[in-house]
């Protein structure tokens, strides 16, 4: 009898690549040209994940509407540039380990890699491809297509797509956004200590347990799905 199929489902930012630094300078950027200070470096960084027009509207909830239309714009704007003249390895490099881990995981038959994240395709693509890993992710869920995380789905989306039981999917992300994702859909979840929200909050939100680092990883999955 061959093994089930397995849904490993990444978020992005805060969890394979480590972008804060981009994130940041761009939101500075997008507040600049509609003359608004800057939330701070903390602040920002505990709403990555969420979409970007759910993320501008918490960090700037004083802020009229068309204020944070042009916020999104100039981030966006940024964003690309910013790309550009850097690159993507530069600009979002992959946390130690988690090229090796992605690779290894793909050469087992039995396991579906996706990607659920706040990212637009757009952006999901550059880094895909930046870092090679086009081919690798089967299913791929980005904001232009979903509600903001916590919503589920993402998620749903996935198992839909590549017809995994929930009880063989999981989502790994360093944010209690993705921890709350993977709970609303009825899939396990794993949290990454190396990104952008503290273990406690990820534990509070739901994760089954917290990584300290990539080599971890495939360990943890091999006893999760003996307890499935």
């Amino acid at each position: 009898m061959s093994a089930p199929l397995k849904l490993i489902l990444f978020d992005v930012d805060g969890t394979l690549v480590d972008s804060q630094h981009h994130i940041f300078d761009a939101m500075c950027a997008a507040c600049a040209r509609v003359e608004l200070t800057p939330p701070s470096r903390e602040e920002v960084l505990s709403i990555v994940g969420l979409s970007l027009s759910v993320a501008v509207e918490k960090l700037m909830p004083n802020a009229g509407a068309a204020q944070r239309d042009q916020m999104v714009e100039a981030y966006k704007d940024a964003f690309v540039q910013q790309r550009a003249d850097l690159g993507t390895a530069a600009t979002s490099p992959l946390f130690p380990g988690a090229e090796e881990a992605i690779r290894a995981l793909h050469a087992v038959d039995e396991n579906i890699l996706g990607v659920a994240t706040g990212k637009s395709r757009r952006g999901l693509d550059h880094i895909l491809e930046g870092h090679g890993f086009s081919t690798l992710f089967i299913t791929q869920q980005v904001a232009d297509d979903h509600p903001s995380k916590p919503h589920p789905s993402m998620v749903q989306r996935a198992l839909f797509e590549t017809g995994v039981e929930p009880e063989n999917a999981v989502i790994i992300g360093d944010t209690s956004f993705d921890m709350k994702m993977g709970a609303a859909g009825g899939i396990r979840r794993i949290g990454v200590d190396w990104g952008y929200h503290s273990r406690d909050e990820l534990v509070d939100a739901g994760a089954e347990l917290v990584l300290e680092g990539y080599e971890q990883l495939i360990p943890a999955l091999d006893r999760m799905w003996r307890t499935a």
